[in-house]
């Protein structure tokens, strides 16, 4: 079997909305743009790397509900493998509530409900499925199910030699024996902030926050702008990247696209600083769509991007 992203993590249904500010207490504002799609970050990843080309599998919770074909069927209809996801009775598939402005920021209320169902028992049905993973397949994984899950699946992944890609998010979850853990972590820059405490206005202040998450002994930290670009800091090198300028529609999603993105670049064997590149370019082509894995790029739509991002090494 050839190398794979294995994608752990929320697979949500996407309820989204448009309006022109976020309304006050007891406001009702009208909104337009209504979509319902599939999402979560571990559901995106995975689309994103079957879309440009790469054998992806899922490791994921849903309900026993009418939401979890919206949330499977476009998955499905890429060929991502589903095996490795499983069905929770009586429980509800994760719900994700977005509000988008005018600038394309986005404020969300997300809903767990499967994705927060984990047994013990699964732990070791983690650790099998990412055991038996074909060789060079990388993990790509978040922190919206529970902890011991994560953690298991980030150790057998370092026995098995793997690369490790974590989202952090949400941050509060994020533990010393993650930080310190043999993986890539990808904040961005609200998380950055709240994990060292530094402001983050501009690429140097993000560049500090990476060096400073890297010094708990992770193979490297990329602080996501918000503004778009990120820094980089590994154990040998430091860098900053700038992202082209395009008009940002919606940037829902765009995370989860650099994750997928720099997932398939080290998969790829790609240096961090060049998958952070392709990253970069494919969350810079996610923010000009509406919605998240509707707006994801292809192959050649992250080559287009590829010659206006810089990089920089500091």
């Amino acid at each position: 079997m050839s190398a794979r992203i294995i994608s752990l993590g929320s697979v949500n249904v996407d309820i989204q909305l448009r309006a022109d500010r976020w309304p006050e207490a007891g406001e009702t504002l009208l909104g337009q743009d209504f979509l319902m799609a599939g999402g979560g970050k571990a559901a995106n990843v995975a689309w994103l790397a079957r879309n440009l080309g790469i054998e992806a599998q899922l490791i994921a919770r849903i309900g026993s509900d009418s939401l979890q074909e919206i949330a499977l069927h476009p998955l499905r209809t890429l060929g991502v493998d589903l095996s490795t996801i499983r069905s929770i009775k009586n429980e509800s598939t994760g719900v994700s509530v977005i509000m988008v402005q005018p600038n394309g920021r986005k404020g969300i209320i997300m809903a767990p409900n499967a994705n927060a169902v984990w047994s013990e028992e699964d732990e070791e049905f983690v650790k099998n499925a990412i055991h038996t993973a074909p060789t060079g397949s990388v993990l790509s994984v978040d922190l919206e199910v529970p902890l011991p899950i994560v953690k298991q699946a980030v150790r057998q992944a370092e026995e098995c030699g793997m690369v490790i890609v974590l989202d952090p998010s949400p941050s509060e979850r994020l533990d010393e024996e993650l930080l310190k853990s043999g993986c890539y972590l990808t904040p961005n820059q609200s998380e950055a902030q709240r994990l060292t405490k530094i402001p983050i206005e501009n690429h140097d202040h993000a560049l500090e926050a990476a060096s400073r998450i890297r010094q708990h002994g992770n193979k490297g930290v990329c602080v996501k702008l918000g503004t778009g670009g990120c820094a980089i800091a590994t154990a040998d090198d430091q860098f900053v990247i700038s992202a082209p300028e395009v008009h940002a529609v919606d940037t829902t999603g765009a995370g989860d696209a650099f994750a997928g993105a720099f997932s398939v670049a080290m998969l790829e064997h790609q240096p961090p600083e060049q998958a952070a590149v392709y990253a970069v370019a494919a969350s810079t082509h996610a923010v000009t769509g509406y919605g998240s894995q509707s707006s994801y790029p292809t192959r050649r739509q992250i080559e287009s991007l590829l010659q206006r991002v810089v990089l920089k090494k500091i």
